[in-house]
């Protein structure tokens, strides 16, 4: 086993199978098929990101592209750099209306705050849970922008690091 690369294993009778064939794109800009992506991502998901992948397809039938290694190779590097790409921007995207949310609870929470302190609690029955509903009220609406900044960030990400992995792994085909 070669310990420099974090192994992932893939099982085909043809390349083709590898490929969603439905793309009428050239074989080396193909998209992936759906769920040989999943599996190659789930597997990916098992390991470590820090550590290097390497994609070995056994194929049940001889091929006959003698650069099939090449064509493979360039297909799922051209793949997953697509996938990192479009995560990068999912994270740009969700960071920044994390921000937009931040500004506009913070805004609420401080009106919130702002009209519970000009009540006077003393001077009505109710005036005391108005008050308190008013201050919880702003903080919950803080809920969303701290979910994104403290949870929801991070899968994201951790996603980009493995499709980032994916695109630069070196792969092996392994015939009959």
């Amino acid at each position: 086993m070669d310990s420099k690369y974090q192994l992932i294993e893939v099982k085909v009778q043809t390349l083709q199978q590898i490929f969603n064939s439905m793309d009428p794109s050239p074989f080396h800009e193909r998209d992936l098929d759906r769920e040989a992506e999943e599996f190659i991502v789930s597997w990916a998901k098992e390991h470590s990101s820090r550590k290097p992948y390497k994609l070995i397809v056994h194929l049940g039938q001889a091929t006959d592209r003698a650069d099939a290694v090449q064509v493979l190779s360039e297909s799922i590097r051209n793949y997953f750099t697509y996938r990192a790409e479009m995560n990068r921007r999912e994270l740009k995207q969700l960071l920044h209306y994390g921000w937009i949310n931040l500004a506009i609870a913070t805004l609420f929470l401080g009106l919130c705050v702002t009209i519970a302190q000009t009540m006077d609690p003393e001077t009505g029955r109710f005036l005391p849970i108005l008050r308190e509903g008013l201050i919880i009220i702003g903080w919950v609406a803080m809920w969303r922008p701290l979910d994104v900044y403290l949870y929801r960030w991070w899968p994201v990400h951790r996603m980009g690091r493995i499709y980032r992995g994916l695109s630069r792994m070196p792969i092996e085909i392994r015939k009959p």
